[in-house]
């Protein structure tokens, strides 16, 4: 009687087990509701410690919703984010296939980017969410291609972004995906070393980008923003005009017009920087040229070398004498003669 007495007894502590863990988990609920999140806490604690022996599949179930919920009140109530990616890792660990592991993965990337700079772990955690085929697998992706431009690998950017607007046409993240690709592009070409063959290359992949984007997508919020950009790739190629007339579009629906106009007038200022100021002047194109200065006598004896013991023209030409004043000389009240000066060379 005994023996089946503790079998019996053996056989309901599972139930019991599981029936004391759901009550914890409605006074948790209820502690998060009345603003008591280090209750709530206590009570998850206490249903996860009731099912560590019960290994059955309602059990994991209880299990992953108690993580689950005291990885959410550490993150959303209490903003503790070390406790918080803990409890998610180790949601994950204990009940991988679960849906709350997958929800666990999403929410554990955004804080190993926001507050840990882990791009790679978020992008590890992203993955493994979209190998499960989640709903959301176009925002995921999104997401993936975007932590891949702020590593700056932006040709894992372009290959991200591409798989989306592949695998994922209807959905709407495309326009987005193939924005954030043009730019994967752009960067591209300013990273690449002055002078690469590549830069035109990825100038050109760039501004057919953007002008898939305008063309697929016309309503779309990202398109005064594809046009500016399009206007930035023709001056940084050097082609200002161009550049000017792709912007003056974008002033008519851009939200910054600011910023626009901004790139006009530098565009502007560099054009009359590199134009010579006549260029254009109908003033210049029929002014006269002005006549030639007066040509130089040469004087090749200045260039000569004295030779020892020669007179020069400077000696054998005394210098010249004004003439002396009225009264002085000779004859009393007559002007003295004026002595002529000799013709030298030079003078």
């Amino acid at each position: 009687m005994r023996r089946v007495m503790l079998a019996l007894a053996l056989a309901l502590a599972p139930a019991c087990s599981r029936d004391g863990a759901t009550d914890h988990m409605q006074r948790a609920r209820d502690a998060i509701f009345e603003k008591r999140p280090e209750e709530a806490l206590v009570e998850y604690r206490k249903a996860l410690d009731s099912l560590r022996m019960d290994e059955s599949a309602p059990a994991q179930v209880i299990k992953a919703r108690a993580l689950k919920g005291a990885a959410d009140v550490y993150w959303l109530e209490l903003r503790k984010v070390k406790e918080a990616v803990s409890v998610y890792k180790e949601l994950i660990t204990q009940c991988p296939e679960s849906p709350e592991a997958l929800e666990g993965r999403v929410v554990l990337a955004e804080l190993l980017r926001m507050h840990f700079r882990d791009l790679r772990g978020a992008i590890d955690q992203l993955t493994a969410a979209l190998a499960r085929n989640p709903p959301q697998s176009a925002e995921l992706h999104y997401q993936v291609a975007k932590l891949y431009f702020e590593l700056q690998d932006y040709q894992q950017c372009v290959l991200e972004s591409r798989k989306l607007v592949e695998r994922f046409a209807t959905s709407a993240f495309v326009d987005d995906a193939i924005y954030l690709q043009a730019q994967a592009l752009h960067m591209q070409a300013l990273k690449a070393e002055p002078g690469s063959p590549e830069i035109p290359r990825f100038r050109q992949e760039a501004s057919r980008t953007y002008a898939d984007l305008i063309t697929r997508f016309p309503d779309s919020e990202l398109t005064p923003h594809a046009v500016f950009e399009t206007g930035k790739l023709k001056a940084e190629s050097g082609d200002n005009e161009k550049a000017i007339e792709t912007w003056v579009q974008a002033l008519k629906t851009h939200p910054e017009p600011a910023t626009v106009q901004d790139a006009i007038a530098r565009a502007r200022r560099r054009i009359a920087a590199t134009t010579p100021e006549e260029v254009g002047s109908r003033a210049s194109a029929f002014a006269r040229p002005p006549p030639p200065p007066p040509a130089t006598p040469s004087r090749p004896w200045a260039a000569r070398p004295r030779k020892p013991g020669a007179i020069t023209a400077t000696d054998a030409c005394p210098p010249f004498l004004p003439p002396s004043p009225l009264g002085e000389g000779r004859g009393e009240g007559l002007p003295t003669r004026i002595p002529i000066a000799p013709v030298c060379p030079g003078r």
